[in-house]
């Protein structure tokens, strides 16, 4: 069996995000997923060191990676159009269901349960993707607003009041250790290695 996975994988850096808003710089969920993938593989870590979590940490980072794949036969819903209303909401979870499954088929038989694993995972271990999503999300909005552009400014206090509404514990660590250097220059990170 030849199988087109990977080949629809690849076209993740054709789908841009944000579409419904004026970019600096455009973002592509290829690599909007990388960094959900590191992200959460670092909230999952923070779990476990500092919170008493039981994560499989490189699952989760890997779940991250896939969690946009649907995207590639859908497109990038935009937030608003996508929450619009509980039916808007619904309606697209099951057009993404779909298209994950048709992904899934194209996988060799042997694999597809696997990857089913990392796509469709189960809620517990989602919410850690779903946050570094947001994350990411709110780390989009500080970089577009450093670069002036207050287009972003109000998804920015929307997105980190959700943030902050999760009122989960490794959030919040993230927020405290990580985001200060979003804002930074790289003269101010220093520069060099």
């Amino acid at each position: 069996m030849q199988s087109k996975f990977f080949a629809f994988m690849a076209r993740m850096k054709f789908v841009n995000r944000w579409s419904l808003m004026r970019n600096t710089t455009t973002e592509n969920i290829a690599e909007h997923s990388l960094n959900v993938s590191m992200i959460a593989h670092c909230l999952a870590l923070i779990e476990n060191k500092f919170f008493g979590g039981q994560y499989d940490v490189f699952k989760i980072g890997m779940m991250g990676a896939y969690h946009e794949t649907s995207e590639v036969i859908t497109g990038d819903l935009p937030t608003p159009i996508k929450y619009f209303s509980k039916e808007m909401r619904d309606s697209y979870k099951s057009v993404e269901k779909i298209a994950n499954d048709t992904l899934l088929a194209t996988l060799p038989e042997e694999l597809v349960a696997d990857f089913d694993e990392l796509i469709n995972a189960n809620e517990e271990e989602y919410k850690l993707v779903k946050y570094a999503d947001k994350l990411t999300a709110y780390i989009k909005c500080i970089e577009e607003t450093a670069c002036g552009n207050t287009e972003f400014k109000q998804a920015g206090k929307s997105i980190l009041s959700e943030l902050k509404s999760f009122k989960s514990e490794s959030v919040n660590y993230f927020l405290k250790v990580f985001i200060p250097a979003y804002s930074m220059t790289l003269d101010e990170l220093g520069g060099r290695v």
